[in-house]
């Protein structure tokens, strides 16, 4: 059976998840002092991929107080496909929740984190909420009420923050990318072979080269995608994500005019559909505004073709 969530249905939700949200934060800026305080660490993976306690806490607390306002909804949480539950995703209402997104950077007091909470319905994200309480930023949006920046008490402003300018080429945008926790020889030489055609200069040897203007790690998938939105970052690309990582990000990124899509030979439709999910490859651009000459829309494409041909195309680690 299907569920259809109407627009007030969403906006309530989205209230909800926004308060949830500031919630979780206040818990990740406690589990931040505690790390400071006790120089404590837990390893996941590897020195890169860290846990800590306050990654399944914040799940927890976020897992609970969804089920307890919404009973009949599923949950997929990173935390607990870590712990061995799964959740086959269906038409009906689920949730997909990143508590701590930024995992190093939250050890690190690097400043680029924030817990990530996702709806998705019809197997397609509907709405998004990021929250960084270091920086105090709150993304969030809904399908068709557009995307918003709240920070600092000032009024929520509508992504992107500027208005759409043009894109000509790769050669002048800022791009988002990430090594990642895999740092087999494989990943690091197709992600670094990769790096190095995106920047380098084809004047100067670099076959292949872009020569983007620079290319931008946050250490946060779903800043990432927000970035894209605020207009910050002109594309974002990775490869080895979960869903949880880009459910909240991709309906903010969509609503704020930006443009998503899986892998090197999905549809460029824009529709985050299932396969893109949980395809694990993932590619956001910007709102770009028309120019003389060219569609923002097609312009979109355009540039995902061309990043596309410059980046190898691997499998993530399972």
């Amino acid at each position: 059976m299907t569920s259809t969530l109407s627009q007030t249905e969403l906006n309530a939700i989205l209230d909800f998840t926004i308060a949830l949200a500031r919630k979780a934060g206040a818990l990740i800026l406690e589990g931040s002092e505690a790390i400071r305080a006790s120089g404590a660490m837990d390893e996941k993976k590897n020195s890169v991929d860290l846990v800590t306690e306050y990654d399944v806490r914040v799940e927890e607390l976020v897992k609970s107080e969804l089920s307890a306002k919404y009973p009949t909804f599923k949950f997929i949480g990173e935390e607990s496909y870590a712990a061995g539950a799964r959740t086959n995703l269906t038409d009906e209402p689920t949730f997909c929740v990143d508590p701590i997104d930024g995992t190093t950077n939250f050890v690190h007091g690097f400043p680029a984190v924030c817990v990530s909470i996702g709806l998705i319905s019809g197997k397609r994200p509907v709405l998004g909420v990021l929250y960084n309480p270091f920086l105090d930023q709150l993304y969030s949006a809904v399908k068709g009420g557009g995307a918003f920046l709240a920070q600092g008490g000032r009024p929520p402003a509508r992504l992107p923050l500027a208005k759409p300018r043009p894109l000509p080429s790769l050669s002048q945008a800022l791009l988002g990318i990430e090594w990642g926790s895999d740092r087999s020889a494989d990943m690091v030489n197709h992600k670094g072979d990769s790096f190095k055609r995106l920047a380098g200069n084809p004047a100067e040897g670099v076959v292949g080269g872009r020569m983007a203007h620079s290319l931008r790690s946050l250490g946060s998938a779903a800043l990432n995608f927000a970035m894209v939105a605020q207009g910050g970052l002109d594309l974002y690309w990775e490869i080895g994500c979960w869903p949880w990582d880009v459910c909240a990000g991709s309906i903010i990124a969509q609503e704020a005019g930006g443009f998503v899509a899986g892998s090197h030979n999905s549809p460029l439709d824009n529709d985050v559909n299932q396969e893109v999910l949980e395809g694990r490859k993932y590619i956001v651009i910007r709102a770009i505004g028309d120019s003389e000459t060219e569609k923002g829309v097609e312009a979109q494409k355009r540039l995902i073709k061309e990043f596309y041909e410059t980046v190898d195309d691997f499998e993530p680690p399972k």
